[in-house]
């Protein structure tokens, strides 16, 4: 099911993009027997217009200095435990450091996280906000198998995703749960069908080896990383992998590794309350009256009797679709993504309220890769080929129903939301890997990991345990206050200040530091 506990992207751009709108290669192959893979030379060049499995859109615009981007194609095996056997294709994008040379250090990789989000797309269009650690860094992002240009998960195609995220995810009957049921069966036979050979490959743990291979072929002796939401959880499983390969690295909006997928999806039902309380009493703290409530509270009633009503009888979407209980609930749940957007949301509600649900539609798309041609990225195909890959557990309706108290008592609004979700990998065609990663890195190197007391998608209390996961001095904490997904684009100065000491003069911040 369409939900924001299991996708951890970052997709804020392609809402920024979609609302903008409306409101105003790679291939496999076999290795030969006597080339080492460490050894191959990335053909750079300038960057291919998106494909759509990458989301679509135009080739990423010239960088301000006037620099291109550049992209390439790497090599990685197939199967690590046959690393002699098929390779596959990983899709990189690089800007290549702006200062001067004697002062480079080396690469610096992004995974802005997903699991699913194309890091090939999503870095040109945050690109400008790294601009000083492009000073001393090329900055280097990839699509991870699986993902975008590299070897996409195929399930459903255009059409049969626009009816898959129609449907009810909620269930209030036994008719409706056979439903979502036969739904979630036949989602995960189509990915099975179309995508057989890679979904065993798509575990955290490969993306991870994928990166150690990257690090080599660039040509760096350590990793220098910047991991982003469920980036963090790559970039733990990474530092366990190969601790003593670990540079200079920064973990924002982090994944708390000690979960299994229910405690995450639970606790993600708090975060996203959290959230829309925080927006609630935002709306009507400010000098004008707030349009969608009189307190916070009404706010929130008025919000869950909108879903009610959307559950009985939908209204008028993006044409021809209409606005389901699911797909409002999906927009609001990407609106609390980052305070830049409770804007939309609010006028969103507004004009719910009023019978046009166009705005709180296009929020629910950005959130599940479709763009405004109807194309849809691979993003939710890839998330839950994932995840299911990395996680053990397997949950059926007789069990969720059970949770249904425990996660409407953590949320009214996304508990069921959340709680039907955990139903995607029931029948998945590969096992999961664990009930949760391991991240304990002994000999590593200082890792900061910064914690944002409003995240919704990843809440704060992940943090320390990060930290005390990855093991005694390696985890150093940083505490943002404030609101939406990671600290870092927030554009904190604090923050920044911490990020940007750390990665490019190696001064690890105190640890405990607050900004605020």
């Amino acid at each position: 099911m369409p939900n924001p506990s299991r996708l951890r992207a970052a997709v804020l751009t392609a809402t920024a993009l979609v609302l903008s709108g409306l409101l105003a290669g790679c291939g496999g192959g076999s290795q030969e027997d006597d080339e080492d893979l460490t050894g191959q030379k990335l053909g750079w060049k300038d960057c291919p217009a998106p494909s759509e499995a990458e989301g679509g859109g135009a080739a990423p615009s010239p960088l301000p200095d006037g620099d291109e981007w550049q992209c390439a194609t790497m090599r990685a095996p197939l199967d690590w435990d046959d690393p002699e056997g098929d390779t596959i294709g990983l899709a990189l994008i690089r800007a290549e450091a702006s200062g001067a040379a004697d002062r480079r250090i080396g690469s610096l990789v992004f995974n802005f996280g997903g699991p699913g989000g194309s890091g090939v797309t999503t870095l040109p269009a945050f690109g400008q906000d790294y601009a000083k650690l492009r000073t001393r860094y090329d900055l280097v992002s990839f699509d991870p198998r699986g993902v975008g240009r590299s070897d996409p998960v195929e399930c459903l195609d255009d059409k049969q995703l626009d009816t898959y995220f129609q449907q009810d995810a909620t269930p209030d009957d036994q008719a409706e749960r056979t439903d979502l049921v036969d739904s979630t069966e036949k989602f995960n036979a189509a990915c099975e069908k179309n995508s057989k050979k890679i979904l065993p490959h798509v575990r955290t743990t490969d993306a991870a080896r994928d990166m150690d291979l990257m690090r080599q072929v660039l040509g760096d002796d350590k990793l220098h990383y910047f991991g982003i939401s469920y980036g963090t959880e790559l970039g733990g499983v990474y530092a366990h992998l190969f601790p003593r390969q670990v540079g200079r690295a920064v973990f924002d909006a982090v994944v708390d590794p000690t979960q299994t997928a229910e405690q995450s999806s639970l606790g993600q039902a708090k975060g996203f309350q959290l959230a829309l309380d925080n927006f609630a009493e935002d709306c009507v703290s400010k000098t004008e009256d707030c349009p969608v409530g009189d307190t916070a509270e009404d706010v929130k009633t008025r919000i869950a009797r909108l879903l009610k009503d959307l559950d009985r009888k939908p209204i008028p979407g993006v044409f021809p679709r209409e606005l389901t209980e699911t797909a409002a609930t999906g927009g609001i749940a990407q609106a609390l993504y980052s305070k830049d957007f409770w804007e939309y949301l609010t006028e969103g509600l507004e004009q719910a309220y009023d019978g046009d649900g166009r705005v709180l539609m296009v929020l629910s798309d950005a959130l599940n890769g479709r763009n405004e041609d109807g194309e849809y990225s691979n993003i939710t195909a890839a998330n839950v080929a994932i995840n299911c890959a990395d996680d053990k557990p397997r949950y059926d309706p007789a069990y969720v129903e059970g949770k249904l108290p425990e996660f409407r008592d953590a949320s009214p609004l996304f508990g069921d939301y959340l709680a039907w979700s955990m139903l995607s990998c029931t029948d998945w065609p590969v096992a999961g890997a664990a009930d949760h990663p391991d991240v304990s890195a002994p000999g590593a190197p200082p890792i900061l990991v910064i914690g944002n007391t409003g995240d919704p998608a990843t809440p704060y209390e992940g943090a320390g345990r990060m930290v005390d996961a990855l093991g005694k001095g390696v985890g150093v904490e940083l505490t943002y206050k404030g609101q939406g997904h990671g600290a870092y684009d927030s554009k904190n100065r604090c923050v920044q200040d911490a990020v940007h000491g750390y990665l490019l003069d190696g001064r690890v911040p105190a640890a405990g530091t607050v900004c605020s």
